[in-house]
């Protein structure tokens, strides 16, 4: 398998995940420029990150990469035990950060997209703020007593682990969330995920 990501996108996501299944792999990490390239755009033409090659196969789109990288290697247990329930809980709390969380940090990297007036673009942040702090408690509360958010290590948690990276750069109000920063320090701690940030030069 060959990841293609951009350092810190959401496809950094996928290349943990890849680190945590202990299987060799290739990881291309791009610029923001060299998505547009002629080179890219033919073996992806939507121009984005992530996308994932094995053979022939291409792949995009990170919760279909991510249960790709989990049905390949089972044994990595990214969505559990195999049961219909651990997968199900996995892919709760996976959607979360994917259909929920990420949405709302589009409004900071392309707010011209969600509303074309300028003027209007800081009363849109503060709202993405608080939706975006609802729904970090939502995390934080379901990591009371637990140290992954499915009550098991999987791929649900190494989205998790870039939305609060965004959370960060973008000044998102995560004060009292203290399950919320004892994850993010176990994640720091954690060897694929080291090996991933210094593999896309963030360590």
């Amino acid at each position: 398998m060959k990841l293609f990501t951009i350092p810190g996108a959401c496809s950094t996501a996928d290349h943990i995940a890849l680190q945590w299944t202990g299987k060799p792999f290739e990881v291309e990490v791009l610029t923001p420029e060299q998505l547009k390239s002629p080179d890219y755009l033919a073996l992806n033409p939507a121009g984005t990150v992530p996308a994932l090659k094995e053979d022939d196969f291409l792949l995009t789109q990170n919760v279909a990469i991510l249960n790709y990288v989990g049905d390949s290697y089972p044994e990595a247990q990214l969505f559990g035990d195999g049961s219909a329930r651990q997968r199900a809980e996995a892919t709760r709390w996976l959607m979360l950060c994917n259909a929920d969380m990420q949405p709302v940090f589009g409004t900071f990297f392309a707010p011209m997209s969600y509303i074309a007036d300028p003027a209007q673009h800081a009363s849109l942040h503060a709202s993405s703020h608080l939706k975006l702090r609802r729904l970090f408690e939502r995390a934080d509360a379901q990591l009371e007593r637990r140290d992954w958010l499915a009550g098991f290590r999987s791929a649900a948690d190494a989205y998790l682990f870039i939305m609060l990276r965004w959370a960060a750069a973008f000044r998102v109000d995560l004060e009292g969330l203290a399950n919320l920063a004892g994850f993010r320090h176990r994640m720091q701690q954690d060897a694929g995920v080291q090996a991933a940030l210094a593999a896309e030069g963030l360590a």
